[in-house]
């Protein structure tokens, strides 16, 4: 596909709901007792995988528009899948369900798309057999023989919400108490609906605790905007010459507004307006605006809180004067596709003065950037940020995959003509 190029970007718009909100919302409403309705849900590819996998175990779900409705079928109330549990390219439903399935009374097998397939399930998996799950394979296809589960006390060697949460899940269903220690602070978003639907967790900082839960209460959800989502367009209109584009109703969780931290670090003009709060987690509409950024350094406890949002902050890094060093951010290796080399690949085809290192990059900023033929991998991140990086490149610009973009953005590229008009 041949990338658009504009002058530049101005507009109000909403980007599609939160995806990490959007699939916990789908499977703690899969595990309640009653109905819940959840308004702004994300109709993207990911989180519509969560949907039919909840679907093959006997949970009523049905979805209109941008509102979902689950009839819960209780904590013990899943029924057997009658075929493989298939998450397509979505890491979230798959160590996630690993956490949920180990705990019931029949076996189930989970695989993805070809991406899914090298992603490595280990991380999950180890944690959740000093439970007592039994899960074969470190690599899906994972063959899940449902187990009694016990407590365990467990320090997280990495952050990651994707692992806390199966681990808390899990935990929910364990006999005796589950202890998590954090060394930074990830997403909260599991912990959050689950005190709204009364589960047995409790917050101490770092450390949280998860008892056994026999019954979740239905909880009503409105889906807030997708930071993550928002952040391709804070970058485009950092970077582009007189703009100004406002994102309405965009989630800021604070463990979720690393990006907006970093941004302004760089020297980029972003205003917070409006802010509200839902069921605990908060939103506000984001405006900015054109301004000349710096190189900063990234790294520390900061990158839990902007994980995601690496590939658009280094299409910023690019764009700033100076040097922009990223560090702390191995797990961005074991993403859609290692992105930290994908960055770096992709960048050098432009010219950018970019060196891949262990755990990141460094960037130096201000070169020319011309136009390139560029790869996504089948990472929907890579296609919107290589799309974001395209308008400050002379030339022209191809993605080999636009579609990608579908996994949490449906309507990515008509949202970004709309701007540019």
């Amino acid at each position: 596909m041949l990338i658009d190029k504009i002058s530049s970007a101005n507009g109000v718009l909403r980007v599609p709901g939160d995806k990490s909100v959007s699939h916990r919302a789908v499977m703690l409403g899969s595990l309640a007792d009653g109905v819940t309705e959840i308004k702004g849900f994300l109709m993207g590819a990911d989180c519509l995988s969560t949907i039919e996998c909840f679907r093959k175990m006997g949970v009523g779900i049905d979805v209109a528009s941008e509102k979902v409705t689950v009839r819960g079928n209780g904590m013990r109330g899943l029924k057997k899948p009658l075929e493989t549990l298939y998450t397509g390219n979505s890491g979230t439903t798959t160590r996630l369900l690993c956490g949920i399935l180990s705990a019931q009374n029949f076996d189930s097998v989970i695989t993805g798309d070809a991406s899914i397939l090298k992603r490595p399930m280990g991380r999950v998996t180890k944690p959740l057999s000093l439970m007592g799950a039994n899960i074969e394979n470190e690599y899906c296809p994972l063959i899940i023989h449902g187990a009694r589960l016990h407590g365990i006390e467990y320090d997280m060697p990495v952050a990651s919400a994707q692992v806390k949460t199966a681990i808390i899940l899990a935990g929910l269903y364990a006999d005796g108490v589950t202890l998590i220690r954090e060394k930074e602070k990830s997403r909260d978003h599991t912990e959050l609906m689950l005190g709204a639907m009364g589960a047995d967790i409790k917050i101490d900082g770092l450390d949280i605790t998860v008892g056994k839960t026999n019954k979740l209460e239905a909880v009503n959800t409105v889906v807030p905007g997708d930071i993550s989502s928002a952040a391709f367009f804070m970058v485009l209109a950092s970077i582009m010459p007189n703009s100004c584009v406002t994102i309405e109703n965009v989630g800021v969780n604070p463990t979720r507004t690393g990006i907006i931290d970093v941004l302004r670090d760089m020297g980029a003009d972003i205003k917070l307006e409006n802010i509200r709060e839902s069921a605990g987690e908060k939103a506000a509409d984001i405006t900015v605006r054109s301004s000349t950024l710096k190189g900063v350094v990234i790294g520390g406890e900061i990158i839990p809180r902007l994980i995601d949002e690496l590939p658009v902050i280094a299409v910023a890094a690019a764009c700033a004067e100076g040097t922009t060093v990223i560090k702390d951010a191995r797990e961005l290796k074991v993403k859609e596709t290692n992105r930290i080399r994908a960055v770096v690949d992709e960048f050098t085809k432009c010219g950018i003065d970019i060196t891949e290192t262990d755990d990141g990059m460094i960037i130096n900023g201000g070169a020319d950037i011309r136009g390139a033929d560029f790869r996504t991998y089948g990472d929907h991140r890579m296609a919107m940020s290589l799309t974001v990086l395209a308008q400050a490149a002379y030339g022209e610009s191809t993605l080999d995959d636009a579609d990608c973009a579908r996994v949490s953005y449906p309507n990515f590229f008509d949202d970004f003509r709309t701007l540019g008009k």
